[in-house]
């Protein structure tokens, strides 16, 4: 049987493994409710009461379900790491506040999600030239940008247990959103692509200069995982022309700087991207991932396109477990999997976080099930 680190490793180069892959990402109240119903005990949850005569064994939600794939985001890359959120505003189910980048965001504390964009300070080449840009190239701030005391002690824990350890890093269009948002960094790109150029090339060689630091003192990882959704629901946010013209270099730039120093890469890139996957390969991703599948996405469709280029992470309809319908589960698992695995180049996820509606004993189905599926003779 193969380790966790050899599995992903073969599988990022699509090659003969013992089984496929296993990685998921589950948001923090799925974990807290799991572990509040008795299911498996988490240290790192500290709201949740442990007994002592639990029988359960504590561990996080990773190991407890053998994932063979760790994420360690160690990188700082807000403009201002010296500005707390700024509270302007707070009701009893909101709180409205300002971050290091200048962006006014409104977040609901009754659940864990994904902020409302209010307002952001940047909204075009002058102001990010006055507001932002010059914390980015500040040389000053390159080694308190980087927590390497996070990065030391999971790559010594993977190393240990023989995980797959990638460094997470946001590639420049997810760095560029908070920023400024959607609406005036997509009309930046159509009106004033020179801005946007400026734009990826800081944050490009920002993120290999600290990468550059953190490896040469910390040593190398496993694998590169990059963060960039370029997609919302049937379409990518801009055409795979400019695609090409203005995002492609900064991609190939970091990808092939990852293939360097010998890295596979891993994209994750929620929304309809499909039309930007020949590019993508040509830029340098090793997999893509999560695929999904309200977006539009279709993880077979994708296999049989592109399988013989790059690996593949994800694209199970998540609802289908959100609804704890087994059967349907099954279903789902046995129409997809033996198409994804064919050539090996697959690791079984959602195509989306595991939410706090997933039973768990729907996802330990989902788990069981889809490796059972996904044995190699």
């Amino acid at each position: 049987m193969l380790t966790s680190k050899e599995r992903i490793s073969r599988i990022l180069k699509r090659q003969s493994v013992d089984r496929i892959g296993l990685f998921e990402a589950f948001w923090t109240d799925t974990a807290k409710r799991w572990v509040q119903d008795g299911h498996y005990r988490d240290p790192a949850i500290s709201n949740i009461q442990i007994g002592s005569q639990s029988k359960h064994k504590a561990m996080a939600i990773e190991d407890h379900f053998g994932l063979d794939l760790r994420r360690c985001r160690t990188l700082e890359l807000t403009a201002d790491i010296d500005i707390d959120e700024q509270v302007v505003e707070e009701t009893a189910e909101t709180k409205l506040v300002r971050d290091g980048n200048g962006a006014l965001l409104r977040w609901h504390k009754a659940h864990s999600s994904t902020p409302e964009h209010v307002d952001f300070q940047v909204k075009d080449r002058k102001s990010w030239d006055e507001t932002v840009r010059p914390h980015l190239v500040n040389p000053n701030n390159i080694m308190r940008r980087i927590d390497f005391e996070l990065y030391r002690s999971m790559k010594s824990r993977c190393n240990r247990d023989n995980i797959f350890l990638t460094c997470a890093v946001v590639g420049a269009f997810d760095l560029m959103t908070p920023v400024c948002g959607h609406e005036y960094l997509l009309m930046g790109m159509a009106l004033d692509p020179d801005w946007f150029r400026d734009m990826c090339d800081v944050y490009t060689s920002l993120t290999i200069n600290l990468l550059d630091t953190l490896f040469e003192r910390e040593g190398l990882p496993d694998g590169m995982w990059v963060w960039d959704d370029l997609g919302f629901k049937g379409k990518p946010f801009m055409s795979p022309s400019m695609y090409r013209e203005l995002i492609f270099p900064a991609h190939q730039r970091l990808f092939q700087w990852a293939h360097s120093k010998g890295l596979p890469v891993i994209l994750h890139s929620c929304g309809y991207v499909e039309p930007l996957v020949p590019a993508l390969i040509e830029a340098g991703i090793n997999c893509l991932q999560p695929m999904e599948v309200k977006a539009g996405m279709d993880l077979v469709k994708l296999k049989k396109n592109f399988g013989e280029h790059i690996a593949f992470m994800g694209g199970m309809d998540v609802r289908t477990l959100v609804a704890n319908d087994l059967e349907a589960v099954r279903v789902e698992l046995e129409t997809k999997i033996p198409a994804a695995m064919q050539n090996s180049g697959y690791v079984l996820q959602v195509d989306h976080s595991v939410p706090h509606q997933v039973n768990y004993d729907t996802y330990r189905f989902f788990v069981e099930k889809g490796l059972e599926i996904g044995k190699y003779d």
